[in-house]
């Protein structure tokens, strides 16, 4: 199974009226199908909104670091997959599907305790082996915003 490179971005509105950015993954077909990415892992991000409900541009550029490592962390062996993520309304949420959330959370502290202060995160994990979070997501696809 290769693993793509392509996302898109969609705005949305959180259950409170605020803008949500929602940057979903593309072309991850054979992942769904494979079976093997049975649960779903949040990690969310609460924090103080700026305007427009985004983070400050400090706090957006820590969230970044910590997007890239835990990804390549998660990726480097397709233990799970960033499939979305979710800015605004005072939170950011990343969703993974992985083969396992044990060994998941155990790579999260590996990947993310050297290098950076506590951060407050919290995880919340879910079976989910049809992917209907992903799906759902990738709805909004046909609203996604060209560059």
């Amino acid at each position: 199974m290769r693993l793509s490179n392509v996302w898109f971005t969609a705005l949305s509105e959180d259950d409170r009226g605020n803008m949500v950015t929602v940057c979903g993954r593309d072309e991850l077909d054979e992942f769904v199908r494979s079976g093997k990415f049975k649960e779903r892992v949040e990690i969310t991000w609460k924090y103080t909104p700026e305007s427009k409900g985004m983070p400050s541009d400090r706090e957006a550029e820590v969230m970044e670091n910590v997007q890239e490592t835990l990804r390549k962390a998660m990726e480097k062996d397709k233990l799970a997959i960033l499939t979305a993520v979710y800015t605004g309304g005072g939170e950011k949420v990343w969703i993974y599907y992985t083969r396992t959330a044990r060994v998941f959370g155990e790579r999260l502290n590996d990947a993310l305790v050297p290098g950076f202060e506590m951060l407050p995160i919290s995880i919340y994990t879910e079976l989910d082996p049809e992917w209907e979070e992903y799906i759902d997501m990738y709805g909004m696809k046909e609203w996604a915003i060209d560059y």
